[in-house]
């Protein structure tokens, strides 16, 4: 029987999923991959091949949970590969590892109770991917669980990038800039060489989705970073403000009488593009849209990146690259053309047609820093931690 790795990124609403074989070396891409969608709703189970094909489209019970999820998922996956193959160890995606783990770890009670502790720095995603550890735990008994932390390639920063101006005894107790994304920028970073002759750089990775941050490299090693403490902090996104004056949420407090709850709801769900416009979170909708709010939204999220970018730049000394990624940075052409129209300051020459082609190198061949857009894989990165692990 052949051997595998399941991959697990698990959120509030879906549960994502790769197999990758493990005959020798990792496989590059994943032979099986998909997600679960709509728990608590009306929940369906997507897959598709290695070549693209989709082989499952169902629909799961009406309301279904994250635990009774787990259950359909493996039976389906039981069911496709006829044990054909084994799962040998589940790699999953957990997004806070504070300062102490700053590392892939073997997860036990001991790991996943110190993780818990973190739930409160991370409250939409953490609680989430350790529930889906703790599901698979229990139904692979013995199978190990591999944690892989988005705040882990962030640990490299020089100590003064990682604290807030604030008393040392809150410090102390871990209040400081975290970062995340740290997987999907590890990636580029991993990969990067093969794409530009200046990785070893100062490079600026913008991963730019419903979540939405950047990153400054030197050596390929994380200098600073747009998210801090939360994942809310920096560029504005999908539903969430990015970076907010303190004094607005003291204000919304005493002037409004918003709650804690309240004001969470409005930072991580009501904020970001869809606060802006009114009338979405998905870039392509409103790009495609003709009304004004739209397009206030789309310059507003194009403006706190190009400033962004500019503070980072400062960080390292200058920039030698400029790297797009996630699916805004992957896909929305307009978006990365915005951005490097507001940069020739900094150097960069976008190439029009290598900008709407598909090509990963997207500035000119004379352009003094180089613009690239590079697909990001996180799952990839998770499975490659948890072999390592092995």
């Amino acid at each position: 029987m052949s051997r595998a790795i399941l991959t697990i990124n698990a959120g509030s609403s879906s549960i994502k999923f790769a197999l990758y074989a493990l005959d020798g070396e990792l496989a590059r891409h994943p032979y099986l991959s998909g997600q679960i969608d709509g728990l608590g709703a009306a929940a369906r189970l997507v897959a598709k091949s290695a070549a693209g094909e989709r082989i499952a489209d169902d629909a799961l019970a009406e309301g279904i949970k994250h635990a009774a999820a787990f259950d359909a998922l493996l039976g389906w996956l039981d069911a496709h590969q006829q044990n054909s193959r084994q799962i040998v160890a589940v790699g999953h995606r957990v997004v806070h590892g504070g300062e102490r783990y700053s590392q892939p770890v073997r997860l036990d009670a001991e790991t996943i109770a110190a993780l818990e502790q973190f739930v409160a720095l991370a409250p939409l995603h953490q609680p989430h991917n350790l529930n889906g550890v703790k599901a698979l735990a229990a139904r692979l008994p013995g199978v190990p669980q591999i944690a892989c932390f988005d705040t882990a390639f962030h640990r490299t920063q020089p100590a003064l990038a990682q604290l807030f101006a604030i008393p040392r005894a809150l410090t102390a107790e871990g209040v400081r800039r975290y970062g995340f994304h740290g997987l999907s920028y590890e990636y580029i970073a991993r990969v990067l060489p093969e794409h530009s002759a200046r990785a070893d750089g100062r490079v600026v990775v913008a991963h730019l989705g419903n979540g939405a941050s950047m990153c400054a490299m030197r050596g390929l090693r994380s200098q600073a970073t747009s998210m801090g403490f939360t994942a809310i902090d920096g560029l504005m996104m999908g539903t969430r403000t990015g970076a907010l004056d303190p004094g607005v949420v003291l204000y919304l407090m005493q002037e409004k009488g918003m709650d804690a709850k309240a004001i969470e709801k409005l930072l991580y769900k009501e904020s970001g593009l869809l606060g802006v416009s009114g009338i979405s979170q998905d870039m392509r909708t409103l790009l495609a849209s003709d009304d004004p709010h739209a397009a206030e939204a789309v310059d507003l999220f194009c403006y706190r990146i190009v400033r962004e970018i500019g503070a980072l730049a400062a960080c390292i000394g200058g920039i030698d690259a400029l790297v797009f990624t996630g699916g805004i940075g992957e896909h929305a052409t307009e978006v990365r053309q915005r951005v490097c129209a507001a940069l020739g300051w900094l150097g960069i020459e976008l190439d029009p047609v290598a900008n709407g082609s598909g090509l990963r190198r997207i500035s000119t061949a004379g352009s003094r820093t180089e613009a690239l857009a590079i697909p990001t894989d996180e799952e990839w990165m998770i499975a490659q931690h948890t072999r390592d692990l092995l």
